[in-house]
Formats: structure tokens, C-alpha cells, sequence
């Protein structure tokens, strides 16, 4: 076996390893949580369809118990990210989802619009604070000639979820007057499997480095080493000198300060622009996507067979995203397919029959979620370690404000100009994202900065 000498740090011997089922077991770990991620918000699609019907709600009653999950996921992304770089990703991670899946199944109890706004709420504090952090965790452990393909692959555990979410809509929403409740009962699995990630998932070793904790980040490097079959030598791989916490880690008010530094004050503009461009298109289309259909005509149950054809779209997108952005870079490839959904919503702005609405449809999920996976992959690289966390987080919390407007702007936008004109100005947003991308830095291949 091969010999790993001092002169190479902790980070530098991660990063030379070869893709091993160390690696592969973060990557499905973290993937698993986030297809629960995926389930819970696209369940909530569904069950706004149904309850258009059952409770006789209104349009504006609708938006809120959707926006109001986006506003929990919108503080819970700040949180999340800030505690990630204080306290460990893998804590975080395994928090979050504890807290989405408890409060998914009380939200099936709901007796009322104003309980089901408040549930959905906390909802979001979880659902906010575990996209940013698993995708942090895993960029951290991932070899960097691959790390974009990884965490496309990670994202695309979210076509997985949200295809989950589509069939759960179709067999159980309809099936009887409770079946949203039933729907919700199910996305209360996160909680479980937060045992399981808390027991099983490694902790990040910068992060563990970052807060002087050498031992621990030199047994999860050798962990990785054992399992590419590679030995380091003892006598050379002496541990540096602890440090205290309180000197690698700066305050939460000096770590986001941090983001709007001379040397990083482009890239999180930039950064900020498109996460919240593209939350605003992405939520405010599918969210609505069955409600809409509806509208248009179609039955409650085609709206929902529909809808679980368009998202099986996502897969190929994501598929492709990953095999692009190793080729041609992430600011590329986010770009192309930031355009390409532009165009796939002015189609499906102007669809007719369904057979132009399903085409359209899964156009728009192939060009949209390839683009949310070069997102997630070039956001955690644009970062140190110290504020890596904190920058995705607040990313993604930006992009939630987008998420919140969304849905409350649906109804005007259909009601001033149908369709057509909603997803022109779906369209728009995707072409102000995509002039966003170009100003972000191309960091394929590179190590992440420590």
C-alpha cells in the first residue's frame, strides 16, 4: 500500500483520494435526507390542490400556507449555515431534519387554515437549514477533480424526492377526504432517519480542524484512506498544537460580514442574484404547478398524473448537469441551462392541449433542475471553510425571500394576464439569473479554499 507523508495536510490527503464507498456512503447518506427534503415541499403542492376543494380555501389562504413554509425556510437557511460553522454540519443536518419531520406529521392534524400556516412554518425552519449544510458536508469530503459531478448527483436526489412526493400525491391525496393528512403523516420520516445520520455520517474535517479538533479529523482522514486502500505512517503525521475554538472561529456577525469583503463582495452578489432569480421561478411554477393545472380544466386527478410525468423529467436534467459540469465548467453550464429554462417556461406559458403542456412541462424541469444542480455546486466552493456554511446559508435564505414572494404573486400575475403572462414573467427571471451566473468565478477543479 501506498505511504501518505506530514508534508501533505489533512485537507490536501482528502482531496487525493480516489471516489471510495466512503465517499459514496456521505453522498447517499446526505442524498437521503434530501429526497425527504424534496418529498415534504413537494407534497405541499398536493395537498394545496385538494384543499382548494375540501376547505373551500382561497386563492390567497393557498399562497400563505405555501409562502409560509418559505419564510421558515428562509430563517432557518441563516440559522442553519451560521450553527453549521459553529457547531458541526453533521449536527446541523441531523438537527434539521429532526425538526421538518416532527413537525410535517403535527401538520397533518391540522384542523385549520391558521394551525396548517403555523406548522408549515416550522416546517420550514428545518426543511431551510438542511440544503445548505448537506451540501457544504458532502463538497467537503468530495475529491475536487469530481466535486461538481458529486453534488449534482446530490441534488438530483431531489428529482427522487419530489417524483416520491408526485406518487404519494396521486395514490394517497385523492384517495379519500384525509388523504392530504395521510400525505403529511408520511413526510414525518425524516425524523427517524435523523437518528441514522447522526450515527452514521462522518463529520466535515475541515470544520473538525478549524475548531482544533485534530484527533477526530485525523481518524475520519485515515477512515477515507482505509478505504481507498491507502496507509498513512504514524510517525510522520504528528498533530499540530490545539487551538482554541474562539480563535478559528469568528462571531456570527463577523462571519457574514465576512461575505461582503473586497475579495468576496462580487461573487456573493452575484450569488445572491441567482439563488434568489431562480427560487422565485422554480417555487412560484412548481408549487403551483397541479393548482394550476386544475384551473386550467384538467381533472384533479390528471392535474396529478400530469405532474408526476413532468417531474420524472428532472432525472435526465440532472444527469446531464452532471456530466456537463466537468466538461464545461459550472458558470457554463448553470448559464445554458438557466436559458434553457427560460425558454421552457415561455412554452409552457403558451401551451394548449396536454400534450403541449407535458412536453413543455418536462422541458422545464430538465433545464431547471439541471440548473439548481450547477447552483448547489458552485455555491459551497465560493467560500473558506471558517464562513462556507454561512455563505450557502444565507444564499439559500435570500433565495427563500424569492421563495415566499412566489407563491403570494401567483394569483395576481394568472388573474391580470392568465398563464401566459406568468410564466413570461417566470421566463424573465430565469434570464436575469443566467446574466448572474456570468459573475460568478469558475472554480472547477480546484481545491476549496481552507
Amino acid at each position: 500500500m501506498a505511504e501518505v507523508r506530514a508534508r501533505f495536510s489533512r485537507s490536501e490527503r482528502l482531496d487525493a483520494l480516489p471516489f471510495t464507498r466512503e465517499h459514496r456512503s456521505v453522498l447517499v447518506g446526505s442524498g437521503l435526507g434530501w429526497a425527504l427534503d424534496a418529498m415534504d415541499v413537494g407534497l405541499i403542492s398536493f395537498v394545496l390542490a385538494q384543499l382548494a376543494v375540501q376547505w373551500d380555501t382561497t386563492d390567497a389562504e393557498l399562497s400563505w400556507i405555501a409562502s409560509a413554509g418559505f419564510i421558515g425556510m428562509a430563517i432557518g437557511a441563516v440559522l442553519g449555515g451560521l450553527l453549521a460553522d459553529r457547531i458541526g454540519r453533521r449536527q446541523v443536518f441531523a438537527l434539521t431534519l429532526l425538526v421538518y419531520g416532527l413537525a410535517t406529521g403535527a401538520s397533518a392534524l391540522s384542523g385549520s387554515v391558521a394551525i396548517l400556516i403555523a406548522w408549515r412554518f416550522v416546517v420550514g425552519l428545518g426543511l431551510g437549514g438542511e440544503l445548505p449544510v448537506a451540501s457544504t458536508l458532502v463538497s467537503e469530503f468530495a475529491p475536487p477533480r469530481i466535486r461538481g459531478r458529486i453534488i449534482v448527483f446530490l441534488e438530483s436526489f431531489w428529482a427522487i424526492g419530489w417524483t416520491l412526493s408526485a406518487v404519494i400525491g396521486f395514490l394517497v391525496v385523492p384517495s379519500s377526504a384525509d388523504g392530504w393528512r395521510w400525505a403529511l403523516a408520511i413526510g414525518a420520516a425524516p425524523a427517524v432517519y435523523a437518528v441514522v445520520v447522526r450515527l452514521r455520517l462522518p463529520e466535515s474535517v475541515r470544520f473538525l480542524e478549524s475548531r482544533g479538533r485534530f484527533q477526530d479529523a485525523e481518524s475520519t482522514v485515515r477512515r477515507f484512506e482505509k478505504s481507498a486502500g491507502v496507509t498513512a505512517a504514524p510517525d510522520d503525521l504528528a498533530l499540530p498544537a490545539a487551538t482554541s475554538p474562539g480563535s478559528t472561529i469568528s462571531a456570527a456577525r463577523t462571519r457574514v460580514t465576512a461575505l461582503w469583503s473586497r475579495g468576496l463582495r462580487r461573487r456573493t452578489g452575484a450569488l445572491w442574484l441567482v439563488w434568489f432569480c431562480v427560487n422565485f421561478s422554480y417555487y412560484g411554477a412548481f408549487i403551483w404547478l397541479p393548482t394550476i393545472l386544475v384551473a386550467s380544466g384538467f381533472s384533479l386527478v390528471r392535474s396529478f398524473a400530469y405532474t408526476l410525468i413532468i417531474t420524472v423529467a428532472q432525472l435526465p436534467g440532472y444527469a446531464a448537469s452532471a456530466y456537463l459540469i466537468e466538461r464545461w465548467g459550472r458558470r457554463r453550464t448553470l448559464a445554458v441551462f438557466l436559458i434553457g429554462s427560460a425558454l421552457s417556461a415561455t412554452l409552457f406559458g403558451v401551451a394548449g392541449d396536454a400534450t403541449q403542456v407535458i412536453g413543455a412541462g418536462m422541458l422545464l424541469s430538465f433545464f431547471n433542475l439541471g440548473a439548481w444542480g450547477a447552483l448547489y455546486a458552485v455555491t459551497p466552493e465560493l467560500y473558506p471553510t471558517r464562513i462556507r456554511a454561512t455563505g450557502a446559508g444565507w444564499a439559500a435564505g435570500i433565495g427563500r425571500i424569492a421563495a415566499i414572494l412566489a407563491p403570494l404573486a401567483v394569483p395576481s400575475l394568472r388573474e391580470t394576464g392568465g398563464t401566459g403572462l406568468l410564466f413570461a414573467v417566470f421566463a424573465m427571471f430565469f434570464v436575469v439569473a443566467a446574466l448572474g451566473a456570468f459573475g460568478l468565478p469558475e472554480k472547477q477543479g480546484e481545491a476549496l479554499e481552507d
